[in-house]
């Protein structure tokens, strides 16, 4: 059965666990969790981050061999009567970080700024009885030795499922249940994604190459409207082509141009859907003069046409 934990009080002690002393440069807006040990832990929550800090993410007890799955900037909490100053939203496009439970994270805080997330820790043998056979797509998630990190961009379906998470009424009855069962069909949805990525050799990454390859994921991810030349991106990598375009494929599941490809339309398609843009003024604005070439690579990336796709949120 799952254990709820639904207020600061008493996430107190996992919180500090997992902030350590930089739990004093937050304000909590709200945290729940849920806990089905040893298989599965989910949590989600607001802050704003009062002083800018490097987050480093802490092994949780009780899913020793697990596996975390963190999303970002995957929905918004009002922010309203919180700390003084101007609250700031992350610009960023939602995203999903995979690695193991024991391998830290450094994730960059800023000032000032709502962060918003949901994690869920799955043991590694759980998950395994959850894909059955499908499991055997995904081996480097199960080998031990192998310290993996992959990222994987959100679908509608997949901010759909958190959206339902955090924001939905609690059901009034099998509570627990309710959310494990939530958690289950967030890890399908990102499970079908991670199907289509690109295979690839998984080999061990450091922390300056991790580094390295996050410099040009942000650095594509800040110019849509026009691609960055790979001659730059070496640059910035500080690494030849062919190992920039394994690390690059080996983290994000697809080539350079494709995943340029994939942040623009996701952004083409948060245009139409959040903003109500044209379909004629999202394309261009997205760098595309030509918007029969904007449509083919829409429907390509989106699995629709951006008309009937904008029409569907009218």
């Amino acid at each position: 059965m799952g254990k709820e934990i639904n207020n600061v009080a008493q996430y107190g002690t996992r919180f500090e666990q997992i902030l350590g002393k930089d739990i004093r440069n937050i304000e909590i807006k709200f945290l729940k969790s849920y806990d089905f040990l040893p298989e599965l832990m989910l949590h989600f929550g607001s802050f704003i981050v009062k002083k800018s800090f490097v987050r480093q993410t802490a092994t949780l007890n009780g899913i020793w061999d697990g596996i975390s799955f963190h999303f970002y900037n995957a929905f918004e909490y009002n922010t309203q009567n919180s700390s003084k100053g101007k609250i700031k939203k992350y610009n960023e496009n939602p995203y999903v970080r995979v690695f193991p439970v024991a391998l830290s994270q450094k994730i960059p805080m800023t000032k000032n700024t709502q962060a918003t997330h949901l994690s869920v820790a799955i043991s590694a043998n759980y998950l395994k009885t959850f894909l059955r056979d499908d499991a055997k797509h995904f081996e480097f998630l199960f080998d031990s030795t192998n310290i993996f990190l992959i990222e994987e961009i959100m679908t509608d379906d997949i901010l759909r499922t958190l959206n339902d998470i955090v924001k939905q009424e609690q059901p009034s009855t099998l509570k627990s249940y309710h959310y494990k069962l939530k958690a289950m069909e967030l890890l399908f949805y990102l499970f079908q994604s991670l199907r289509k990525r690109e295979k690839s050799v998984h080999q061990k990454l450091n922390d300056s190459v991790i580094k390295a390859i996050y410099q040009v994921r942000d650095k594509i991810a800040s110019s849509l409207n026009k691609p960055i030349s790979i001659a730059d991106l070496k640059m910035i990598a500080g690494m030849n082509e062919l190992k920039l375009r394994k690390i690059f494929t080996q983290v994000f599941g697809m080539g350079i141009y494709d995943y340029y490809q994939r942040l623009r339309m996701n952004e083409a398609a948060r245009l139409l859907r959040d903003e109500k843009r044209s379909v004629s003024e999202v394309g261009y604005q997205m760098g595309f003069e030509n918007l029969s070439h904007f449509t083919r690579v829409f429907e390509k990336h989106i699995g629709k046409k951006p008309k009937k796709y904008s029409m569907e949120f009218m």
